[in-house]
């Protein structure tokens, strides 16, 4: 298979790139490797997708499918306008941050309703992370009406989790469990959560290109308790903590945060609000051959390439060592208080 991928040289992309060429095809990424490294086997073709001449390179050129994993509309757009008479098949990495509604559980991708879609003119995901899922909302409608339905895959993502994940949310639970000792843990056990190995997805998006999948499918893990991905994650990192479940109003009065960045418990999500966001029906891609591989394994990596040191250049993301100790023992001392005392 002759596969282009647009981008290619950052954590999905990258690890999509890795696992065609492993696979035998014949890749070409497109980017402009200013973020990272093109992978070992690929033609590299180094181009800004902002410009108007940006898919000169391949001029002439046919490609079985293109993978595309961009958050600008205009990229997408652009793309589809250029190429989309020359390849037979698009796969396109969307995002569930696409849905208008994380309140419900259990919902399924054909059936949710969608956010309304960016402005191209006014809303610019690089600088306002607000307009994210309505940028890919219309990066998705730029697919769906460039090439058709028939020729196209949307992969709506959920979190992306793994070896050389820039946003830390993942990588704070494997780099905590394995530290040891009491680990403050959000809100209650039974809370569900999911997430996807960037290698699993990778895997699962060349195997949509050369099947010529299409539809629109969720592309995570079934959601699983909260308990059961830490101790999945504790056997990962060979640890055995202490996990110290506190209440979500505890952790809002301690101004701790959810799902990312600083002085967070990332992955939780408060279930009022967001509990649809960790609960996505994923039947429709675990049938059509999405394969989810045990969390202790996705740990066990990450781990390793933590230790490695390439985790250098992440996002901050969790709670500091001071920040945790401190809240734990004020929790203690909430606990030990006498029911009624009003204090």
């Amino acid at each position: 298979m002759r596969l282009l991928i647009l981008g290619g040289t950052v954590f999905l992309g990258r690890a999509v790139a890795r696992h065609a060429v492993a696979a035998g095809h014949d890749v070409t990424c497109l980017a402009r490797g200013v973020s990272g490294t093109p992978v070992a086997g690929v033609r590299f073709l180094s181009c800004d997708r902002g410009h108007s001449a940006a898919y000169s390179l391949v001029d002439g050129e046919r490609f079985d499918a293109v993978i595309d994993v961009t958050s600008d509309p205009r990229h997408a757009r652009g793309a589809v306008a250029a190429l989309g008479d020359r390849i037979d098949h698009w796969v396109y990495v969307s995002s569930i941050s696409v849905y208008a509604d994380h309140s419900q559980p259990h919902q399924r991708a054909e059936t949710t309703p969608l956010q309304p879609p960016a402005d191209p003119a006014g809303d610019d995901p690089r600088t306002d992370p607000e307009t994210y899922g309505r940028a890919k909302v219309a990066c998705e409608a730029a697919v769906r009406d460039g090439v058709g339905a028939a020729r196209s895959l949307i992969a709506r993502a959920g979190l992306i989790v793994g070896p050389a994940d820039p946003t830390g949310r993942f990588t704070y639970w494997v780099t905590r469990l394995a530290r040891g000792g009491r680990v403050l843990a959000p809100n209650e056990p039974t809370d569900l959560v999911q997430v996807v190995d960037v290698r699993d997805l990778a895997a699962w998006l060349v195997l949509a290109a050369e099947q010529r999948l299409s539809g629109t499918f969720d592309t995570v893990s079934e959601p699983v308790p909260f308990a059961e991905l830490l101790a999945e994650v504790a056997l990962g990192v060979a640890a055995e903590p202490s996990l110290v479940w506190v209440p979500e109003v505890f952790l809002r009065d301690h101004d701790v945060r959810f799902w990312s960045g600083e002085r967070s418990l990332p992955l939780w999500l408060p279930r009022a609000d967001h509990g649809g966001m960790v609960s996505r029906d994923t039947s429709a891609a675990l049938a059509a051959g999405l394969r989810i591989r045990p969390f202790a394994e996705t740990a066990s990596a990450t781990l390793e390439w933590v230790r490695a040191g390439g985790d250098a250049d992440a996002r901050p993301a969790g709670l500091t060592e001071a920040a945790e100790m401190k809240l734990l023992r004020a929790w203690d001392a909430a606990a030990a208080e006498p029911a009624g005392s009003g204090t």
